[in-house]
């Protein structure tokens, strides 16, 4: 480490290496998940990089190195200990569970959509037509309206602004 303080790349990277295995035993140690020993190597071996200027020659490498490798350990196992908190893992209640937003969807609101979108002018209507409801591209619809991309993106922009007013959304 004293080496590679001093800018020795080669002895860094052997340093680096070496540290891989005594950061291993530390995370089996603290009782980290095996699929999850290589994040606490990465996040130690980051943090080693990170802090390779605070290390003390007069003391023992081996020792500052397990104190960071414990560290990450306990923060890498506190952070899943919060995400098991939150998160539930239920496949098969998940592909179960009935989609709540089709049943109590207001049929109104589409009724008043459909008919703001035929009360725009036809241009309007014909580029909220091609571009959103058939989900053409600007190329695609400018062959089949026989206009410029330019325009029915204008168009397109006029029509959503009006058809926000007419339905009374905001954004």
């Amino acid at each position: 480490m004293v080496a590679a303080q001093a800018g020795d790349r080669a002895a860094y990277a052997a340093l680096l290496r070496d540290c891989i295995g005594v950061i291993a035993s530390v995370a089996r140690r603290q009782r980290v998940p095996p699929d999850r020993i290589d994040d606490v190597v990465q996040d130690t071996l980051l943090t080693v990089h990170r802090a390779r200027q605070t290390y003390d020659p007069t003391r023992s490498f081996t020792a500052w190195l397990a104190v960071i490798a414990e560290r990450r350990a306990i923060d890498l196992l506190r952070k899943t200990g919060r995400q098991a908190l939150r998160e539930v893992h239920a496949p098969i209640a998940y592909e179960r569970h009935a989609d709540e937003s089709v049943a109590t969807r207001d049929t109104g609101g589409d009724a008043r959509l459909g008919k703001a979108v035929a009360d725009l002018p036809e241009r309007q209507r014909e580029a909220v037509q091609h571009l959103v409801l058939q989900e053409r591209s600007l190329a695609e619809a400018a062959a089949a309206t026989g206009r410029s991309a330019g325009s029915l993106k204008v168009n397109l922009h006029r029509a959503l602004k009006s058809l926000r007013a007419r339905v009374g959304q905001t954004g």
